[in-house]
């Protein structure tokens, strides 16, 4: 117990506060180091849970701020001391939450060369269908979810097709233009 965590952490907590804490756990000193560890692991493993970066940072804290009150709460408080200390964790994680920094949006990528070499591909691939051809595999991927599902089945209708037929074609279609468009960079990579 000496080397606790807990004690490392925070200079303000002392011998004293530290074993006002354990006697409030439990008289006998050896049960009162376990219901110790036991509670600090499963602090950890709340925070841990909860997506904090230092869980164990955040578990120290709580037990510190449960210590600095241990002579208090061994008088009025009654139940099981586990508990308490979770409420106390509670309210350390919503601070937490609080203090914690906007994180910065990453800095926008330059188009790169190889991305725009990409695309130029693309768009000569595009040029090469069939003009119904282009307009099946630019129409076959428009829309979200369920306006693309339903969408689809009015292209399968218009063209007088069934819904799995338009799906392979439009597969043919698009593993044409990725061999296609892999040709294109490959040709242009090598000049």
């Amino acid at each position: 117990m000496e080397n606790s965590p807990a004690r490392r952490k925070d200079q303000f907590l002392t011998q004293e506060t530290f074993n006002s804490l354990l006697t409030w756990l439990d008289p006998d000193r050896d049960k009162a180091g376990y219901k110790y560890e036991e509670i600090r692991q499963r602090l950890i493993k709340i925070f841990a849970c909860r997506g904090c970066s230092s869980p164990e940072d955040l578990a120290d804290e709580t037990i510190n701020r449960v210590a600095k009150k241990a002579w208090e709460l061994a008088d009025i408080y009654v139940g099981n001391p586990a508990l308490y200390f979770y409420g106390v964790a509670n309210n350390v994680h919503l601070e937490h939450l609080r203090r914690r920094p906007v994180p910065i949006p990453p800095p926008s990528r330059e188009p790169d060369e190889e991305a725009d070499r990409a695309h130029e591909c693309l768009e000569r691939c595009m040029q090469e269908l069939t003009p119904e051809n282009r307009e099946l595999v630019l129409t076959y991927y428009q829309g979200e979810k369920k306006a693309k599902v339903d969408h689809r089945k009015e292209v399968a209708e218009r063209l007088g097709i069934a819904l799995n037929a338009l799906r392979i074609r439009a597969h043919r279609i698009r593993t044409g233009l990725r061999q296609c468009v892999t040709h294109c960079i490959s040709e242009a990579a090598a000049d």
